[in-house]
């Protein structure tokens, strides 16, 4: 006799089988490896990156030109120039703005770079953080260089004479908002994103 069961349409049906302990150790084997973190692969993207990102010190630079206001001071003995009254605020809004400026700057980049499926990771974050410190400093020459053509000293200033001196950024603590900014709003998307290898596969 069968030891298989017969149903009451008298066919037979296979009984359930014990899975040994040494099948279950097989059976992790089956499932997909997790993935790694590409290196040598998005290497020369993020290289590419660096350059392009910190172009954006160009037109960050000229827009923060055009818009930190200058002040109006008085020339003194030996040179030195004295601000009027509240003209001295103006060099913290100069500050702010070029902080405004780059902080966008840098979630932007953050949007962009995420878009690019292929080669999410932190090499590419790694990248673009550099490239946006470069942006940063390369801002501040150029946003310093186009406000001296805006705002040219006189010719022949003269001793009390009132002028009007070009805005420029005193402190290199404004490098760190781009950065800050674009691996905020990248470390944000990563959270968000429920794919393992960030869905680079799907691309």
């Amino acid at each position: 006799m069968s030891d298989s069961p017969v149903d009451d349409s008298g066919t037979t049906r296979a009984l359930p089988e014990r899975i040994e302990p040494e099948e279950a150790a097989l059976l992790p084997l089956l499932a997909p490896p997790k993935p790694k973190v590409v290196v040598k692969a998005d290497l020369l993207p993020a290289i590419s990156a660096i350059s392009l990102v910190s172009l954006l010190g160009l037109p960050v630079g000229w827009l923060w030109s055009r818009l930190a206001p200058p002040q109006e001071s008085v020339l003194g003995q030996g040179g030195s120039v004295t601000p009027l009254l509240v003209e001295s605020y103006h060099e913290f809004d100069g500050i702010a703005i070029f902080t405004l400026l780059t902080f966008a700057a840098g979630l932007l980049t953050a949007a962009v770079l995420w878009r690019i499926r292929g080669r999410r990771g932190p090499v590419m974050l790694i990248g673009g953080a550099l490239g946006s410190l470069v942006a940063s400093w390369l801002g501040i020459q150029m946003g310093g260089s186009f406000a001296s053509g805006l705002y040219p000293m006189p010719p022949n200033p003269q001793l009390g004479d009132l002028i009007t001196i070009a805005p420029e950024v005193t402190t290199k603590w404004v490098l760190v908002a781009m950065p800050l900014a674009l691996s905020l709003g990248y470390g944000i998307a990563t959270s968000w994103n429920g794919f393992d290898d960030l869905g680079r596969r799907l691309k």
